[in-house]
Formats: structure tokens, C-alpha cells, sequence
């Protein structure tokens, strides 16, 4: 995966912005509520959920390369390249607003969450750096499609680092959007909702998934 699937991932977790406050905003909500230290509290809970990502980004990133390693033949390489630019170029319809169908992805990661999802209740309500750490840790892996999908693209990266890498820039993405929620959350929600920056940011994300389409023909000698 070329070094604009970095940027891709970002603008993917940037603008899906609002598929992530659904998802977490309850609890990053909750984390504004009676703390006293409260960007303290945000700040621990988001460093753990993007160290999650990080972390499945590695192992994403591994099992990637331990498959071309292993089978030793190049269609393999080409198959990543393949799913990976076509999950780029459903991202970006997502964020144009043309499908939801991303959403069938979440039901893969159910069996998982089942196990962690007790685990977050030790602690809940989070009052304490200590306690929203270790939360943000757990809801990391939390079944969400876009995060799936951006693991998808992740498998390509070659190398643990990279993987990690790649779901680093999709995590501080989503950053802007869960750290700021409840706080001034509505005028940057404007923002990434506004009709012109998601439909840009669509084009750009959708054409990145293109431009790697181009490289997977070049890559396969069919142009």
C-alpha cells in the first residue's frame, strides 16, 4: 500500500467522525460529566483506544505479510492490493453518503466483543485516569465497520510497523471528534457534516482507491 493510504485512513477516520460519536460518544459524553480533570480523562480514554487500533493494525499488518511469506506467490500480494483498494473505494462512498454498506463488517467482530464488553463494566464510571485508560483499551474493539474496513487496508502494509502504523493515522482520524465531544463538539461536527467537505473528502478517499486500482493493473502487467 502506497504511503496515500496513511492519508486516506486519516480522512476516513476524520470524516466518519459522526459513525464515531455514535458509537462512543455515550462514553466519551460520560467521561465530561462531574471530572474534574476531564481533558486528562479524554485524553486517556482516546490513548487507549488508539493504542487498540494500533495494535490490531500490527497484527493486521502481520498476518498480511506471514500470507505473501508463506505462500510465496505473487496473486497473493495482488489479492491484498485488491481487497485493500476496494475497501478504499467503498470508504469512500461511505463518506458521499452512497451506501451503508460497510455495516455487515460490524457483525464479524461480535463473538469478540461479547468477551471484552463484561470487562468494561470494572470501570464504569470511569472517575480517574486510571480507570478511562484501561476503558479506552477494552471499546478499541468495539465492532465498528469503518475500523474493520480500515484494518482491511491494513493487511496490505507489509510489515507490523506499517499496519500499526496505517491504524495510527486512522485512530488520531477519529481523534478531533471524540476528544471534542460534548465540549465543542458542535461546530466541528458542522464541519465534517457540511455537504461540500464530505463530498470532497469522498472524491478524494473513493480516488485514492482508484489510483490503487491503476497500480494493481500495472503491478499485474494488464496495462
Amino acid at each position: 500500500m502506497p504511503d496515500s493510504g496513511f492519508l486516506a485512513l486519516f480522512l476516513v477516520g476524520l470524516l466518519g467522525g459522526t459513525h464515531c460519536v455514535g458509537m462512543c460518544g455515550g462514553i466519551v459524553g460520560a467521561l465530561s460529566m462531574g471530572a474534574s480533570a476531564r481533558w486528562s480523562m479524554h485524553l486517556a480514554y482516546n490513548g487507549g483506544r488508539i493504542l487498540s487500533y494500533a495494535a490490531a493494525g500490527a497484527i493486521a499488518g502481520a498476518v498480511g505479510a506471514a500470507g505473501v511469506g508463506l505462500a510465496g506467490q505473487f496473486p497473493v500480494r495482488l489479492v491484498l492490493y485488491f481487497v485493500a483498494n476496494l475497501m478504499l473505494v467503498a470508504l469512500g462512498l461511505y463518506l458521499l453518503g452512497v451506501t451503508r454498506a460497510l455495516a455487515f463488517t460490524e457483525q464479524a467482530g461480535q463473538a469478540l466483543w461479547r468477551r471484552l464488553q463484561p470487562l468494561t463494566r470494572r470501570f464504569l464510571p470511569a472517575r480517574s485516569v486510571a480507570q478511562a485508560f484501561p476503558l479506552g483499551l477494552l471499546w478499541g474493539w468495539l465492532p465498528c465497520g469503518l475500523v474493520y474496513s480500515a484494518l482491511a487496508t491494513a493487511l496490505t502494509a507489509g510489515s507490523v510497523e506499517r499496519g500499526a502504523l496505517m491504524m495510527l493515522a486512522f485512530g488520531l482520524g477519529t481523534l478531533p471528534n471524540l476528544l471534542l465531544a460534548g465540549i465543542v463538539l458542535g461546530r466541528l461536527n458542522q464541519f465534517v457534516r457540511h455537504p461540500v467537505v464530505r463530498t470532497l473528502s469522498g472524491l478524494l478517499v473513493l480516488g485514492f482507491g482508484i489510483y490503487g486500482f491503476f497500480g494493481l493493473m500495472r503491478l499485474s502487467g494488464t496495462i
